[in-house]
């Protein structure tokens, strides 16, 4: 079976390449065919945005590879949500039209849907909501979005894959007075409060500043700043891969975190962890809820999107 998987995959963001790397593990079965912001090693780009990337003509083989599908699933990651621009509704929207023009089952897993600020984004991710065969979302505030948007939908509130991921490659290391911060690349003053006063509570003998989105260079210039404001304890660190940062966390005694997939693995490994959300009902506010059903919730989530390829 050969289907098109579609993320943020191309960025240089951790997170959104955990989620890649997730899907290609665990439906190993599927013959997948990856669309990235920069397609490497059999991936195809993303559709054009703009009169550059239409004239490129990248875009070309992507058509083509919609064509071969036998399915499109949109995996994981907030996706559908407009708190930093409406744009993110509007790519990921032409990427599910064509797919419904072209009669391709659309598979929405593991999302973050929301939340929403303009009447744009959300006419846009409901469009998309109805017409797709499945929906499984990582946490009950979507799950509730995708029952306002579309009335009567079938949805399961399932939870983000990367947190059994992190939880299998757990690293027996000793605990010390380390506090690993992990910031964002439009991270505000309320991070560096935050780090300020757990700085002056804890006494740590060294403060880490993970990057996960390192080639960014607004990430890049806010973390060297960050550094630079704690002191000489701190240093600043490139985290590339899952396993670098499961590494760096893990002699952590304590965490604070603007990034998703940061505060994912800390409350995977049990570190204590202090989540800055960006705005009210975010992706980050949802992980404060996490209990001990996950796994139950990703199993949910593992079986309806196996149904689902299987049935279509």
């Amino acid at each position: 079976m050969k289907c098109l998987l579609i993320g943020n995959f191309g960025v240089g963001n951790l997170g959104d390449q955990a989620l890649k790397d997730y899907f290609l593990q665990e439906f190993s079965e599927i013959e997948w065919t990856v669309i990235s912001a920069h397609p490497t090693g059999g991936e195809v780009a993303r559709l054009p945005a703009g009169i550059r990337s239409f004239l490129g003509g990248k875009w070309l083989s992507t058509i083509s590879a919609y064509r071969q599908s036998d399915a499109v699933v949109f995996g994981g990651g907030s996706l559908f949500t407009d708190t930093e621009s409406v744009y993110a509704c509007c790519i990921w929207w032409v990427h599910a039209q064509l797919a419904f023009l072209l009669k391709k089952p659309v598979h929405l897993a593991f999302q973050g849907i929301g939340p929403f600020r303009t009447r744009l984004g959300t006419y846009l991710t409901s469009e998309v909501c109805r017409k797709s065969a499945s929906i499984s979302v990582r946490d009950s505030l979507s799950y509730n979005r995708v029952g306002e948007l579309v009335m009567g939908k079938k949805c399961v509130q399932s939870f983000d894959p990367v947190f059994s991921l992190i939880e299998s490659q757990k690293i027996d290391v000793c605990t010390k007075n380390i506090l690993v911060v992990i910031p964002r690349k439009n991270s505000s003053d309320n991070l560096t409060m935050a780090v300020q006063e757990l700085i002056k509570s804890m006494s740590p003998e060294q403060v880490k500043v993970l990057s996960m989105q390192p080639d960014k260079k607004s990430e890049s210039d806010y973390c060297q700043m960050l550094a630079k404001t704690i002191g000489t304890s701190s240093r600043v660190i490139k985290v590339r891969t899952l396993n670098n940062l499961i590494l760096e966390i893990s002699s952590a005694g304590f965490v604070i975190s603007e990034r998703y997939h940061g505060a994912l693995a800390a409350l995977a490994l049990g570190k204590e962890v202090k989540i800055i959300s960006q705005c009210d009902g975010d992706k980050l506010s949802t992980l404060s809820q996490i209990h001990s059903e996950v796994h139950q919730e990703i199993i949910s989530g593992l079986e309806l999107l196996h149904r689902s390829l299987i049935i279509e």
